[in-house]
């Protein structure tokens, strides 16, 4: 039995004898679907914002100063847990923003309350839970440009990971 030699420049002609059709080859497997799970990228920003807030607010209070570029880790790590988890939804990018503005006041607000607890010798968590109103205050009193900065460096990042996280 000899097998038949396709003619140069007909690539269907493989194994095709005469009087045969050629066989084509099988079409290629479809684009894998974007994704878009707005609900898990939702959650896992949400996650993310209170853990990195607290994470934030307790490394701002036994320090006793805030650090700008942990602030940019705080909207990084909420961005791209919702870029992860939730895919490319234009929603999660703008969620994220908005989320890691809470986490940094958050944090902020933990680490008042961990100089305060330190000056008062009391707990954290008793000057946070029981004292929130003057917690508050006090944060109002102590807003400097810098604040807003730190604000806005969060919310750009958060953006940034987002985005990068779901390409």
């Amino acid at each position: 039995m000899s097998q038949s030699v396709p003619p140069p420049g007909n690539p269907f002609a493989q194994g095709a004898g005469p009087g045969q059709v050629p066989q084509a080859p099988p079409p290629a497997p479809p684009a894998a679907p974007a994704r878009s799970h707005v609900g898990l990228g939702l959650v896992a920003a949400l996650v993310a914002a209170l853990v990195a807030g607290g994470v934030y607010g307790a490394l701002a209070g036994g320090i006793e100063r805030e650090i700008g570029w942990a602030a940019v880790g705080v909207g990084f790590l909420v961005g791209f847990a919702a870029g992860k988890a939730g895919g490319n939804n234009p929603a999660l990018p703008v969620v994220s923003a908005v989320l890691s503005l809470g986490a940094v006041y958050f944090g902020q607000l933990v680490a008042l309350a961990i100089i305060a607890g330190k000056e008062l010798d009391v707990s954290a968590s008793t000057v946070f839970f029981e004292h929130f109103d003057g917690l508050t205050q006090v944060w109002k009193d102590e807003l400097d440009p810098l604040t807003f900065l730190f604000f806005a460096l969060a919310a750009f990042a958060a953006f940034s990971g987002s985005k990068k996280a779901a390409a």
